[in-house]
């Protein structure tokens, strides 16, 4: 009789993504995987360093003068991650066997990663500008870090694929914890350890005894220690970590396998009723929160809150990124956990009113000589509260993609609804931070008449350069209409109106039988009965 190891194959595949499954139902134990969890969460943290190095720098170049349309500019270094749909393929079907299938890509990737650091590190200082002289150099900035996000985009396609297999069947529901774990350390460190031991004025107030006129790490510095420790950590991955080529050796023997069929099949699932209809939802949801998203953190800087604290913010949240997954789980895990996702985007939609208002408010509440306690403590709250419906949107997505996902594509299917959701919020962001400078309204006035309408000149206090020639000449740059707001109510207006008609759209795709979603599964499955059927009767 003739083998069958596809059909096998499928089964397994299968077998790993039913709930029902008596290999999922086997106790957990991280016997044997506490090696392999902690180098996906290395490698996850990898990830979370240049994401929080990508956060960290609007900051910095606020305080350098840089204008929301600059800023914008920058978030293209966002857009790799969010389409690498387009290169996960070809990481799926290309690899050194020898070498291993995923570090094939995760070696090359890392040292890119690494050299360019090093690399900038020589040059940061210049390009990030000078808070009195020099204008930062956007487009080099942009360029250099959309180079190391475009690797990191191409090492974390090929360690969603490495961590399938990595950890033991038992064990596969710790690659999410450890994929969590390691993206939220990374971020810390990139982030919020980067601003804060940056920050002279942190320093002079906690560290210092003597004070001095810069933090205790400079982004040169930092850049240049993280750069060396990515290529020596890769060496040792490369050196001493095998993989296991049994998996690769199947996919070789399967008929639908390799990049000539693996793009027509992605351009099948991307013409699936439910994909396309899915897809509009991803793309247009967050613009409900665009504004807030995007804009809220630079206008507290611009209002005066030390960036610093606003990274200290950040830090007790990091406990709740690892415990809140675990406590929404049960929510999430059944047939339908898009119910959920729209019962958080109500949530959601109401702490951005509760942001934009504190935000508006802060003018009035930091007016004394010193910002007080409380102000630091009611904005935390906001930001928790607005936090934990972003997580509870975000895990509940990811749950609805691995349940409808194809099995036998799982990985490009599970990019592409990642990158679909992620080219929603990205674009949004972009637009309406680039739109702020546009609908705002400022004027250079004197600053005894600060209550009048009286023009210095036609100075619009639109670039840094105008602000300093408003200040040199006894003005002072007043914002008579503020674009941020108009955004925030523009955005509030569209999440209500999107909610009311979307609602039942919602139900309906996460009510579909995951059938509907297939390609290859099902397709694959129909030609193995008909071959068994044709046996029968022979």
């Amino acid at each position: 009789m003739e083998s069958e190891p596809n059909h096998c194959e499928i089964l397994c595949l299968k077998n790993e993504t039913d709930g029902n499954d008596e290999e999922n139902e086997e106790k957990v134990d991280l016997t044997g995987d506490y090696g392999n969890a902690a180098l996906l969460v290395l490698l996850y943290m990898f990830q979370g360093l240049l994401l929080g190095l990508c956060t960290a720098v609007p900051i910095l170049l606020q305080n350098r003068g840089a204008s929301y349309k600059e800023q914008a500019l920058f978030t293209l270094v966002y857009y790799p991650f969010s389409l690498k749909v387009i290169w996960a393929p070809i990481i799926d079907a290309c690899y050194i066997n020898k070498f291993g299938r995923r570090k094939t890509w995760i070696i090359p990737s890392q040292i890119l990663i690494g050299v360019s650091m090093i690399i900038s590190s020589q040059y940061i200082d210049v390009w990030m500008g000078d808070e009195a002289k020099n204008s930062p150099n956007i487009i080099a900035l942009t360029a250099v870090f959309f180079a190391m996000r475009f690797c990191a985009s191409v090492q974390d396609c090929a360690a969603d694929g490495w961590a399938l297999c990595l950890l033991k069947k038992r064990n596969i529901g710790h690659v999410a914890t450890c994929e969590m774990v390691g993206i939220s350390a990374g971020w810390l460190i990139g982030y919020v350890i980067l601003l804060v031991f940056e920050s002279k004025e942190f320093c002079n107030s906690y560290l210092y005894s003597v004070p001095k006129d810069e933090g205790l790490l400079s982004l040169g510095g930092f850049l240049k220690f993280w750069g060396i420790t990515f290529l020596m950590i890769t060496a040792l991955i490369a050196i001493f970590k095998k993989e296991n080529s049994e998996m690769a050796e199947k996919l070789e023997e399967h008929p639908d396998y390799g990049i000539r069929k693996a793009y027509p099949t992605l351009w099948k699932v991307l013409n699936l009723k439910p994909v396309i209809k899915f897809s509009l939802f991803l793309l247009t949801i967050k613009v409900s929160f665009a504004a807030c998203d995007a804009v809220s953190s630079l206008k507290l800087l611009e209002y005066g809150i030390p960036k610093d604290k606003i990274a200290l913010m950040a830090m007790p949240l990091l406990p709740i990124q690892i415990l809140l997954p675990v406590f929404i789980s049960r929510f999430v895990t059944g047939k339908y956990p898009l119910d959920f996702y729209i019962k958080a985007f109500r949530f959601r939609l109401f702490m951005s009113v509760i942001m934009v208002l504190y935000i508006y408010l802060t003018p009035w509440m930091i007016s004394g000589p010193e910002i007080s306690f409380f102000y630091y403590a009611g904005i935390f709250v906001v930001y928790l509260l607005y936090h934990i419906p972003f997580r509870a949107m975000s895990i509940s997505d990811t749950a609805f993609f691995a349940r409808v996902s194809d099995p036998l594509i799982g990985g490009t299917y599970m990019t592409l609804l990642n990158t679909i959701s992620n080219m929603g919020g990205k674009w949004s962001q972009t637009f309406f931070l680039w739109l702020v400078d546009i609908i705002s309204w400022k004027e250079c006035i004197h600053d005894e008449f600060s209550n009048s309408t009286l023009l210095l000149s036609t100075n619009k206090c639109n670039t840094k350069d105008e602000k300093e020639i408003c200040v040199k000449n006894g003005g002072k740059c007043y914002t008579e209409i503020d674009g941020y707001y108009i955004e925030a109510i523009f955005c509030l207006i569209y999440g209500l109106i999107f909610y009311k008609l979307n609602k039942k759209t919602v139900e309906y795709l996460g009510r579909l039988p995951t059938d509907d979603w297939h390609i290859l599964s099902k397709d694959y499955e129909n030609v193995k009965i008909k071959k068994d059927e044709n046996l029968l009767s022979s």
